[in-house]
């Protein structure tokens, strides 16, 4: 693109000349001419290099952002949380310890991103109570949309129980473990729910909210008792009875 603009300013300039050389050759035999000769403007290359660089600064960063996540991640599945050391991130993600420190503050917060993560990549892939749009519609459809993804998510996504698990294990000693949980999690979805509810006049609920917790609490308490805790074969219950009875105890007789 630099290339183009200077050839651009050169046929201006050349031009330029051309028109001055016919309008001065009448007065040509009283002496030589002299013409101006045109400034050339050449761009500078430094500002599009600066912005490759930091383009390119960038991508690299976000890269090993991911693999200090993806490494972090092996470690707290595989040791816990207390038995994870910064020093075993770094290994697991190929990077140095001050890389691992220069992206993120300390062990909570590696932790934090990872659950908020997985998070994004939950709502992402299924039902988002943060999308109006997704909450809308007869309350016999849109809960049992919301039922049905909850479990169905909990069935694929064995690595989001394996967290749950962590941080139910840990966070006795650990209390910090459990906040990213509530804010990026539970804390969403019973917002969406108690809004969603409190839409619905024709459920004519007394309590909106608790009845998001009650909706959220029986979903989040299957998936800790049959997948996290592992009990199906103890406990076997069908997730279908599970949504079908949850929903209408909500729904108007």
């Amino acid at each position: 693109m630099a290339s183009i603009r200077f050839s651009a300013q050169m046929f201006v300039g050349y031009g330029q000349c051309i028109k001055l050389t016919l309008a001065h050759q009448r007065n040509y035999a009283d002496g030589p001419m002299k013409l101006p000769i045109p400034q050339l403007f050449v761009p500078s290359l430094s500002d599009s290099a600066d912005k490759n660089c930091a383009v390119t600064s960038r991508k690299k960063s976000t890269l090993k952002t991911a693999a200090i996540i993806e490494g972090a991640m092996q470690e707290f599945l595989a040791n816990g949380y207390a038995a994870t050391s910064m020093d075993k991130v770094a290994a697991a993600a190929g990077v140095s310890k001050a890389t691992v420190y220069s992206h993120f503050q300390d062990k909570a917060s590696l932790f934090a991103a990872i659950v908020g993560q997985l998070a994004e990549a939950k709502f992402g892939a299924g039902f988002d109570p943060r999308d109006e749009v997704a909450m809308q519609g007869e309350p016999s459809v849109v809960l049992r949309r919301i039922a049905e993804n909850v479990l169905q998510e909990a069935d694929d996504d064995a690595q989001f129980c394996e967290f749950m698990r962590l941080i139910i294990g840990e966070s006795g000693r650990f209390p910090e473990l459990a906040e990213p949980y509530v804010q990026n999690v539970a804390k969403p979805m019973i917002s969406g729910l108690t809004r969603y509810f409190g839409s619905q006049s024709g459920l004519q609920l007394s309590d909106p909210e608790a009845t998001a917790r009650m909706f959220a609490g029986t979903l989040i308490y299957f998936v800790l008792v049959q997948r996290v805790l592992r009990a199906e074969a103890l406990m076997p219950m069908e997730s279908d009875r599970i949504v079908n009875t949850l929903i209408s105890s909500i729904l108007p007789s």
